[in-house]
């Protein structure tokens, strides 16, 4: 039987040791903790020396403080210089190998885990390669050598930052005085900035030894990447708050193996010299081993996906919200609110808001931030794209140093130039304008308030719902997918837009996936406004009159999905007996905390949820671009939107939800008015029938008036002489 031992400057409380055939051969296995006792330790490998047939040694915990980089490296040098019977190895080469394996596994296990995240090294000198592994998934990495080395408050941010640093540093550590670095104000000092610097993080990789003075206000919510985590070590990590452990030490034989013990067992099985493993060997035995890497949670899954949202004030009145604003738009001249309307869509973006509290049924969470660009729809349009496309492109590197794996476009920034495929080919992370769900919503509120109004008939399983259904704004992205949407579900759709070519061709291509859909075009929406039972409006007027609300039947629902609103409030009041609803706003899963955008708390608009439903899937890819939208994406974003639990928000007018009593008076009003139109129809034929017989019998002397009939012009040969003699006298 072959001897193998780990000698590990970490804890003796986690010793074990055991026999197992590894690799062809029967082996016997020690671990043995020195608790950072150096005496301990040399003492231990020269008891061993004796009968061990390969020795690895753990260095544990690296000790900063010290300094430790090249004081580790003395060390190291000295502990393998004690043995000289047997091969002894650090273990440093799998140690790369496993822990580069660990990051690449949970990145395709879990799907872009790693992307854009905020990842803080404790060493990067130490970790070198995994630092350039986790470089080629997120750009947002940070180093601490200089805080915990020298104490400078000062994070190194970059490969080059790191590489010149370690060139540079030994000439500073030779001449630092390890007394200072050691003393209580430095240490302080450093923890201070360090708690900081993890506070930033949603990834840290450090030693698990090294995690033991943090507490649950530095690690709550962290991921962890690091070696060697027993269920000890793991079920601390827990009481911490910490969410995910991710471990490239192997669980073998029921124990966790350090890669310098796996290193040893190795050596001792194969009766290889450490100098004489090949790259090619260390992948054939841990493909033998069927090892992989571990992916822990010591409180339960859970995963935190991110997202930003690019959001603009909608008009002057947002810029009132603020206080000293507010106050001088009381006192100045309206000037100023148009001379700062003109100065705020210069500004940069800012972050408005963090989203927190959002949590999907399936365990999922998100978090995000709301970015704001400073112009109004009316200063949005009047420039040219270019220049919103760099404000646009400035919010997206705040996104992605914020860590946001997605951005999502909301309101006027989406209908800008090309309709965010320009954003999409030179943002640094993946835009969707969120126009499929904002479809999706818009139908989805409109049903659920035609049905709530029950002015009629409810629809029979399979069959399309009685009634006659109007897009105005029919050949834009949203305007175009309501249409399909409704050709599916109404009995009669009229599709309105100006573009009359586009008309056609949408009217051919709806034709091609529902043949029976009976379809009806005009450029105008006044033409058949009176007789529709819903009306979508999905354009990009800013603020032009679209449609009549006075022409508009009693009864109809009319769902805006414009921004700024085809219908503002002064129109909505003229017609009570009439449902606005501001398209099919979404509530959010979970207690979701965020600043005010206008909504009820925990709704969000249609185009941020699906942003954020992205993120909870993990999603990260331009969903929705552009001014067509993919009929299979919003069917897939509904789909999506309900797995996560998703649903339709109470439905809002220009003045906030609509309680069941509001619907119930609409409904009131609406039938009232609809009886008062009949009976004047009826009151006017009975009329007519009346005025007609009264002239056939002659009951009253005099001549005759004429009929209605006669208001038709004749033809001039049957005009009579005196009318043409009245002619030729007005003439």
């Amino acid at each position: 039987m072959r001897t193998a031992v780990g000698v590990s400057l970490g804890s003796g409380e986690h010793n074990f040791d055991f026999e197992a055939d590894f690799l062809g051969k029967r082996l016997k296995v020690f671990r043995l903790g020195t608790d950072a006792s150096m005496t301990k330790t040399v003492q231990l490998l020269r008891r061993w020396e004796r009968t061990a047939d390969a020795i690895g040694i753990g260095l544990g915990k690296e000790r900063y403080a010290l300094p430790s980089r090249r004081y580790d490296e003395k060390d190291v040098a000295r502990l393998t210089g004690v043995v000289r019977r047997v091969p002894v190895t650090t273990g440093t080469r799998l140690a790369d190998i496993l822990q580069e394996w660990a990051v690449r596994h949970v990145q395709n296990a879990l799907g872009s885990y790693f992307t854009n995240s905020n990842v803080l090294f404790f060493s990067g000198m130490s970790n070198l390669k995994l630092a350039q592994t986790m470089l080629e998934y997120t750009q947002n990495v940070s180093f601490a050598d200089p805080l915990l080395q020298l104490g400078i408050p000062k994070l190194l941010t970059s490969l080059d930052a790191l590489r010149l640093y370690t060139a540079g540093a030994h000439h500073v550590l030779d001449w630092t005085l390890p007394g200072v670095m050691a003393s209580d104000p430095m240490k302080e000092w450093t923890r201070f900035l360090l708690r900081k610097a993890i506070h930033g993080a949603t990834i840290v990789v450090a030693p698990v030894h090294d995690l033991d003075d943090f507490d649950r206000e530095d690690l709550a919510g962290k991921t962890v990447v690091t070696s060697t985590v027993s269920d000890e070590r793991l079920a601390r990590l827990g009481d911490k708050g910490v969410a995910m452990v991710v471990d490239g030490s192997p669980l073998l034989f029921g124990h966790v193996i350090a890669p310098s013990l796996l290193d040893a067992m190795i050596i001792a099985a194969t009766g290889t010299k450490p100098a004489g493993l090949q790259e090619d060997d260390y992948l054939e035995i841990l493909t033998r081993l069927e090892a992989e890497p571990r992916i822990l949670y010591p409180n339960g899954f859970k995963r935190v996906n991110r997202f930003a949202f690019v959001i603009h004030p909608l008009s002057q009145e947002y810029f009132k919200k603020v206080k000293p604003i507010e106050l001088l738009s009381q006192v100045s001249p309206p000037v100023f609110m148009d001379t700062l309307e003109k100065a705020m869509a210069y500004m940069p973006p800012f972050v408005y808001s963090r989203v927190t509290g959002i949590r999907s049924p399936t365990g999922v969470e998100a978090e995000g931030w709301l970015i704001s660009v400073g112009g109004t729809p009316r200063e949005i349009m009047s420039h040219d794209p270019e220049f919103t496309y760099r404000r646009l492109l400035d919010a997206a590197k705040i996104a992605k140093q914020l860590g946001a794996q997605i951005m999502g476009l909301g309101a006027f920034t989406k209908v800008v130039g090309d309709a965010g495929l320009t954003v999409t080919r030179r943002a640094p992370l993946p835009i969707t304008t969120g126009n499929s769900y904002s479809a999706s919503g818009a139908l989805w509120a409109a049903r659920d308030a035609l049905l709530r109004l029950r002015l009629l008939p409810a629809p029979k399983p399979g069959k399309k719902i009685a009634m006659k259904a109007m897009v105005v704004g029919a050949t834009g992205a949203i305007g175009s997918v309501c249409a399909r949407l409704l050709a599916m579900a109404a009995r009669e759709v009229y599709m309105v837009s100006p573009e009359t070519a586009k008309l056609l061709s949408l009217k051919e291509s709806i034709l091609k996936d529902t043949p029976d859909a009976r379809l009806f075009l005009s450029s105008r929406a006044d033409k058949d406004i009176a007789e529709m039972d819903m009306i979508v409006t999905a354009t990009s007027g800013a603020g032009k009159k679209i449609l009549d609300i006075m022409k508009v039947k009693p009864g109809c629902v009319i769902t805006d999905v414009a921004r700024p609103l085809d219908l503002p409030p002064s129109e909505v009041a003229k017609r009570p007996d009439v449902l606005v609803v501001e398209s099919g706003e979404i509530q959010l899963p979970g207690d979701v905390k965020m600043k005010n955008i206008g909504l009820p708390e925990n709704v969000a608009y249609a185009c941020l949820a699906e942003t954020i439903v992205l993120a909870l899937e993990g999603k990260f890819e331009s969903f929705t671009v552009g001014r067509d939208i993919e009929w299979e994406k919003v069917r897939e974003i509904y789909r999506l939107g309900l797995k996560h639990g998703m649903k339709l928000a109470a439905i809002s007018g220009v003045n906030g939800p609509f309680s069941d009593a509001d619907i119930d008076r609409v409904r009131e009003l609406a039938l009232a008015a609809r009886a008062r139109a009949a009976a004047s129809r009826e009151a006017e034929k009975a009329a007519t029938a009346g005025g007609a017989g009264g002239a056939a019998k002659g009951a009253r002397p005099g001549p005759a008036r004429p009929a209605r009939p006669a208001k038709r012009r004749p033809t001039p040969s049957a005009r009579p002489p005196k009318a043409r003699a009245g002619v030729a006298r007005r003439g």
